[in-house]
């Protein structure tokens, strides 16, 4: 008889894997960093999105292959040991992942906020810290999710946006508006340096479709699913980001839009004054909150499975006796996060977030190519060797300084890995001081 585990249950078909996919991409970036993307690269911002949404394919190629190569539940981390097998960069690779959520969750409180102003003045950073609070509450009493309550939550973000593309088509029809504004780039630059620069804070707005790698052991047949699943899900995203961008530039004032906390209603504003804009408030808070508790709970279970797995101290690794939930890695995370919330903006911690991912995806892109040299038995989608290249260059080059990218987002990220590398050093150490010294026993 059998000793083996019982597998996970494979309920997940391709319409419920395209469903998972979009929303886990809607969200955050393009409810919050619209109106900073038009200020960088001018009217012409839907551009900075198209090359975003350029780069982001090759690296979404590179996960399909290697989910279709190795179909378990699995992510960055694991795939860049078992190309480079470098625990140290491992560990890297998990806690980069993990920064990210936490100034991504950082981004959308502060976006919370400004959406909020609709319904309440009250302080920015008052309301994005008790936000935060709420969250973190929800993440220690336990959150059960699935993937058809996904479904729910990716139908209120794709409504929100889709409200936005309806009323900006409709609004430039009754003459409102500026259709030939979408096309004008800043004149502090030329086009292609501000596109590079806007795809490079653009790129927060698509991250997502590598979460789906967590989903093949509970997909039917994820070689043949995943391809479509994850390109047809970043593909509309891509045209709808695009979509949003140009009626956004095209009916909001550039000066306007960048200086705004509540970037897609004052399309709304402009395009559709009788529409309820405190409605449309709160389709966009949902929308942020639904993607700031996923991150939460993402970046608090890698801190948790780190310490579990000794990786960092085991303090970490402590789960609360009556909710079942890491109560330390929650607090530790929702320290940081309240700390990133509390000292950067939404364009900071945006830029920052999608600066940690395009180091991490570079890595990905790479270790496809490094993994070809192990072929499996079983057929499964291969990347145009093409695509992987071209993931890795362009995720360099979009997280160096050559895009344009500014200071600040490289200290944030500096200082998160600083945090990481020093939770290394001080568990080595534990276990050094543990060990018997050579020549004893």
């Amino acid at each position: 008889m059998s000793k083996e585990r019982p597998a996970l249950r494979r309920a997940i078909g391709p319409k419920l894997l395209l469903l998972f996919v979009l929303g886990d991409i809607l969200g955050t970036g393009i409810y919050a960093l619209t109106g900073d993307v038009a200020g960088t690269v001018g009217g012409a911002a839907w551009l900075a999105f198209g090359v975003a949404f350029l780069v982001a394919f090759c690296t979404a190629a590179s996960y399909v292959e290697l989910v279709g190569k190795y179909p378990q539940a699995a992510g960055a981390a694991l795939y860049t040991q078992r190309a480079f097998g470098r625990p140290f960069l491992t560990f890297l690779v998990a806690f980069a992942v993990m920064a990210s959520g936490l100034t991504s969750a950082g981004a959308a409180s502060r976006s919370f906020a400004g959406y909020f102003q609709e319904l309440a003045a009250l302080p920015v950073l008052l309301v994005a810290l008790a936000f935060l609070l709420v969250l973190a509450a929800v993440n220690l009493r336990g959150v059960a999710e699935s993937v058809k309550l996904n479904i729910v939550l990716t139908c209120v973000e794709l409504a929100g946006l889709l409200i936005v593309v309806g009323t900006g088509a409709l609004a430039l029809a009754r003459g409102v508006g500026d259709a030939g504004r979408a096309l004008e780039f800043n004149a502090d630059g030329t086009p292609f340096g501000l596109v590079v620069s806007g795809a490079a804070l653009a790129f927060f707005a698509l991250v997502g479709f590598e979460d789906s790698v967590n989903m093949a052991e509970e997909t039917t047949d994820p070689p043949r699913i995943f391809p479509r699943a994850v390109f047809g899900g970043l593909a509309a995203a891509g045209v709808l980001y695009m979509a949003v961008a140009f009626f956004a530039t095209a009916l909001v004032p550039i000066d306007v839009l960048a200086e705004s906390d509540q970037d897609l209603l004052e399309v709304v504003r402009v395009g559709a004054p009788s529409f309820p804009l405190g409605l449309f408030s709160l389709i966009a808070m949902f929308a942020v909150s639904n993607s700031a508790l996923i991150n939460m709970m993402m970046a608090s279970r890698l801190v948790y499975g780190l310490a579990r797995e000794d990786i960092i101290p085991p303090a970490f690794g402590a789960v609360h006796a009556g909710r079942r939930t890491p109560w330390v890695a929650i607090l530790f995370t929702t320290a940081l996060v309240i700390a990133l919330a509390s000292w950067g903006g939404v364009r900071d911690l945006g830029g920052t977030t999608a600066l940690l991912l395009l180091c991490v995806f570079a890595l990905v892109n790479l270790a496809v190519l490094v993994l070809r040299r192990r072929p499996v038995a079983h057929a499964h989608y291969r990347a145009p060797t093409a695509l992987p290249l071209l993931g890795v260059v362009s995720c360099a080059y979009l997280a160096s300084p050559l895009a344009g990218r500014e200071p600040r987002q490289y200290w944030i990220a500096g200082a998160l890995m600083g945090i990481g590398v020093a939770l290394w050093v001080v568990n080595w150490a534990l276990h050094a001081k543990a060990r018997p010294p050579r020549g004893a026993g």
